[in-house]
């Protein structure tokens, strides 16, 4: 028989524990593919397009030297991880820039990524979006703390085209929606993406109500090939790619209402972000460059966080930070650990939400395009490694080389540069810091087939590299 202390115990342990559950900050996370630094309202964009994004940035606070990595695979590695992308083995795929359909690389199930942390909580996790950090069972979102997952594997354009492009020596396979690990649809007209997610979002929302919740929308769009729904095809009367931005403006309005009419706005951290730079059709002023570089207009992307009553309303803060920030800001928030037995690169965030004149914990700033270790930004101060130095302070679009004037920054940052060699090394030669990715078992699949009238093997990976496990 249980006896009457021991019940009056549990019960008050049962007690606190949700008490506790009921007191956790929920944590809402939205990306958005390929947004230029200048595509939103918030960082310059005519008013029209996106207000529910200009909403956000007039209640929260605005990040102005926000970063990313150059493109989507390395991007999501340290989203989810808060390390440098090298640190965790994906600042490259095993064969292109990011991860292919049939990969057999993919972010190690021995990571630990922001959504473990928060399960480990209590929290419950979803994953809605893009996902890109590997296709194979072994690197999906269920294998990195989310407990439910809805959305595609990988980009949206990484379906079959009618000819061979570029590096790919054979077409891509049929694009597929995943729930779970279960495919529940081949994507063709991709118009419906952005509303099936932010359907998904709110169910999962409705469904997570009185316990804290992770939820992460890595929305597909406006990463190519462009679509919207009809509610948003044509109706901005500045093209797709306008039409696309103010669909995914409409899903970040969905979730601030949904939130609102719960009475959770204020026990809820929203945050959008863009997991790069924009493309050439973006606006990136003033920045310069473009996605895939490590120019500012390749990494510097917008950054918006809200939660009414707890941090700064209308601000803005042009400290550096990065989405290396992510997971220690949400594990200190949510009285997780981050972990202990490796390095994290990324830091807390907190204080530049809440205090202002706060500084970044970021001493320096490390820039990689792929395997290479290309730039390196203290303070104001940006310095490439072929020898240019910018004052990002007054010259954000990096026109004017000040080396020359600047001979002891350039030796201070050459100092920190050779310190990043030191730990994560540098093109094929890795570092002790570096930590191994991921690799799949095999054999490898495509989630569908290719069609039998495609001319090409239904499982043939899209290319062979040496010493792959690919039979």
């Amino acid at each position: 028989m249980i006896s009457r202390r021991f019940a009056l115990e549990a019960a008050g342990a049962l007690a606190a524990s949700r008490l506790e559950a009921a007191t956790l900050p929920n944590f809402v996370l939205v990306t958005c593919d390929d947004l230029g630094y200048a595509d939103i309202e918030p960082f310059g964009a005519r008013p029209g397009c996106t207000p529910n994004l200009a909403r956000m940035a007039r209640e929260g606070v605005r990040f102005t030297s926000f970063y990313a990595a150059p493109v989507c695979s390395p991007s999501r590695a340290a989203l989810m991880t808060g390390c440098y992308p090298r640190r965790v083995g994906l600042d490259f795929g095993s064969w292109h820039a990011v991860l292919m359909p049939g990969d057999w690389h993919g972010l190690n199930p021995g990571e630990i990524t922001v959504a473990r942390l928060l399960k480990s909580r209590g929290y419950a996790t979803a994953c809605i979006g893009k996902w890109h950090l590997g296709d194979q069972p072994e690197f999906l979102p269920a294998r990195h703390g989310f407990d439910e997952y809805y959305g595609l594997p990988y980009s949206n354009d990484m379906r079959p085209s009618p000819k061979p492009a570029g590096a790919i020596e054979r077409p891509h396979p049929p694009l597929p929606l995943l729930r779970n690990d279960k495919v529940v649809r081949e994507v063709t007209d991709q118009g419906f993406l952005t509303s099936a997610y932010t359907e998904e979002a709110l169910r999962f929302l409705r469904r997570s109500r009185g316990k804290p919740f992770f939820l992460y929308l890595p929305h597909s769009m406006v990463h190519a090939p462009l679509a919207a729904g009809p509610r948003f095809l044509n109706k901005t009367g500045k093209g797709l790619f306008a039409d696309a931005l103010a669909e995914v403006d409409w899903s970040v309005g969905e979730i601030l209402s949904f939130l609102e009419r719960q009475g959770l706005a204020r026990n809820t951290l929203v945050i959008f972000l863009s997991d790069n730079g924009g493309t050439p059709r973006s606006n990136n002023a003033p920045l310069r460059g473009n996605k895939g570089s490590i120019w500012e207009g390749g990494v510097r992307v917008p950054a918006i966080f809200r939660w009414p009553g707890r941090i700064r309303e209308g601000k803005s803060t042009d400290e550096i930070a990065s989405n290396m920030d992510i997971l220690p800001t949400l594990a200190r928030l949510a009285g997780a650990e981050p972990p202990r037995d490796r390095k994290i690169d990324g830091h807390d965030l907190w204080d530049l939400l809440a205090q202002p004149g706060a500084k970044s914990g970021y001493d320096a700033f490390f820039y990689h395009q792929t395997t290479r270790l290309s730039a390196v930004r203290a303070g104001p101060w940006k310095l490439h490694t072929t020898g240019e130095l910018y004052d990002l302070a007054g010259d954000a679009g990096e026109s004017h080389n000040v080396a020359s004037e600047h001979p002891d920054v350039v030796t201070r940052l050459n100092r920190k540069l050779a310190e990043a060699r030191a730990d994560l090394g540098d093109g094929e030669q890795k570092g002790p810091g570096c930590r191994p990715v991921g690799k799949a078992k095999g054999p490898l699949r495509f989630w569908i087939p290719r069609h039998p009238d495609s001319g090409y093997p239904p499982h043939a990976p899209v290319k062979y590299v040496a010493g792959s496990p690919v039979s």
